[in-house]
Parts: C-alpha cells; structure tokens; sequence
C-alpha cells in the first residue's frame, strides 16, 4: 500500500525580498521625498522675498516724495528725474511761510481738532451700538448692521452738494463744528462695524459674573468691557483719526479761511502757472507725520485690534 504524500507548494513567481535594509532604504528615500515637497525654509524664504518687494513697492514713492521735498523746484521738474542734485530746504521754509507769508499753523489745528472731536465723538457713539449689536443683540440686528453698510455705499460726492445748501441754509459754512460733526457721520458706520467685531469676543462669562456681583450696564461698560477691548477700540480710533485727517472734499466744499483743513492747505499750492512740484512734496511730508506718529505709537494695539476677530 503506497503512502500519499501532500505535494509541495509551486511559488506563482520570484521570491520578494523583504530584508530590513531594503525597509530602511525605502523609508529613508521616502522621508527625503517629503521635505523635498514641504520644505518650511524654502517657502518661508520665498514668502519673505515676496513681502519684500511688495513693500518696496509702496514704499519707493513715499521715499521718492521725501527726496523731492528737498530739492529746488527746477531739479524737482527735471525730466527724467535728478536723484543727485543739491538738497535744500526752500520748499519747507515756503511751506511754513518763511518766503510767503502764509502759516499752516491754522490748517494744523483744523485738522486736529476736526480729527480728534470727530473720533472721540464716534468712539462714544459706536461702543454702546456695537454693545446692542453684538453682546446683547436687538432684534432684527443683521439688518441694523446691513444699514449701516449702506450708507457708506453712496459717494460722498453725491451728497456734497445737498450737505452744501443745507450748511449755507443754516449758516454753518466755513464752520469748525459743522465739518466736525460731518466727520462724525462719516466714520460712525465703519467704527459700529469694527467695534461689533471687537466685542463679539468678550467672553460671556466675565459678564455673568460681573452682573451677579451687582455692577449696573455703565460699570461693566467700563470697567469689563472696555479693558478686554482696548485693543480693538484703540484700532477703530486710530482708523476713524485717519480717515478725519485725510479727507479732503467735505473741508474743500464746506471750509473756508476759518475752518480749512491741512489738505485744503495742500492743494493752495497747486497753481497752474510757475513750478510747484517741491512745495507740494513738502507739504504732503509734513502733513503725512501726524499720522504715521499716530500710526507708531499705537501700532501694537492695532495689530491687536486688527486680529482680535480675526480668529474663531
């Protein structure tokens, strides 16, 4: 009786290796494929070459106005441009009124105060709007902040000429409280739009607790509420105050000799005959350092402010 013996199995194929180096090598080429494709020091690199030139170009005017301020007026129409021609100082001693006679100092002050009584104004108004609008929100609140938006969609100088009659009507023209409170509606809307963003972030806990420690609206306003958002209500006052101390075609239409602006200054020395372009240079640079002191001093609070809503 013969014995059956199982038959051994055929392999379908060439044996796979399967050794621990070649798992090593693999993983290795592997690995070194991925950083390839994701390199963090490449593509930081050339996230920062593209900041760069992205700020050059808006910074190469601003440095090219600077330069031209301290030219002469035959240098600064020079065509193409003279970089290497002799600096002085002419154009800033007209400005201040040394050669014509004429102080910017009034326009200064316009401007400030305009610009100042405006955003303090707008901040008192906007806080406890963006307060019904955003911690304890009315009814119908979307279409509340839907009208605010839109009064900013019709040009300003659509109505410039009914905001003209009116402030001839009642004696209001050439009128320091009168542009003041122009300034005012014009920033309210966008201020209302920041500042709801702003205190939509106050945890509502803080709040609960403060009320169940007894504080009345008006203290937690101020001392809750008003701490926790600083930022971003330094960021709205700081927008606001710059928008105020640019605007032009209200204080061109509506000012006069009492109550002109610094821009309206600027734009006196645009003449149609005779060489200008230093002057205006002159002008522009120092009506721009209000701003950017502003702008320095208060740059840490508006990098908050800016990304305080930024993030969920």
């Amino acid at each position: 009786m013969s014995t059956l013996t199982p038959a051994a199995p055929q392999n379908s194929g060439p044996a796979r290796s399967t050794s621990p180096t070649a798992l090593n090598t693999g993983s290795r080429a592997a690995r070194r494929r991925g950083k390839a494709r994701m390199d963090p020091t490449r593509n930081n690199t050339a996230a920062g070459i593209a900041a760069w030139l992205l700020a050059l170009l808006f910074a190469v005017p601003v440095l090219w106005m600077v330069l031209t301020s301290f030219h002469s007026e035959t240098d600064a129409a020079t065509n193409p441009p003279s970089v290497a021609a002799n600096l002085t100082l002419d154009a800033y001693r007209e400005f201040f009124g040394e050669t014509s006679g004429v102080s910017p100092w009034p326009s200064l002050i316009n401007s400030a105060t305009a610009s100042i009584l405006s955003t303090v104004l707008v901040l008192l108004l906007a806080f406890p709007a963006a307060y019904a609008l955003s911690i304890r929100p009315v009814k119908k609140w979307t279409d509340v902040m839907f009208f605010f938006l839109s009064t900013k969609m019709m040009p300003v100088v659509a109505a410039i000429l009914p905001l003209y009659l009116f402030a001839r009507t009642v004696g209001a023209l050439d009128n320091i409280w009168f542009l003041i409170l122009m300034y005012t509606s014009m920033n309210l809307p966008i201020a209302v739009w920041m500042m709801r963003s702003f205190l939509a972030e106050v945890p509502e806990e803080m709040l609960e607790a403060a009320q169940i420690d007894g504080a009345n609206l008006l203290l937690i306003l101020r001392k809750i509420i008003a701490p926790v958002a600083m930022p971003g209500i330094a960021a709205t006052a700081l927008i606001c105050f710059i928008f105020s101390w640019n605007e032009l075609l209200l204080a061109r239409v509506l000012t006069g000799v009492v109550a002109g602006t610094a821009p309206v200054f600027l734009t006196g020395f645009v003449s149609g005959q005779g060489l200008f372009l230093a002057k205006v240079c002159a002008a522009a640079v120092v009506i721009s350092l209000p701003v950017l002191f502003a702008g320095f001093a208060a740059q840490d609070k508006l990098v908050q402010g800016l990304s305080l809503g930024a993030v969920k």
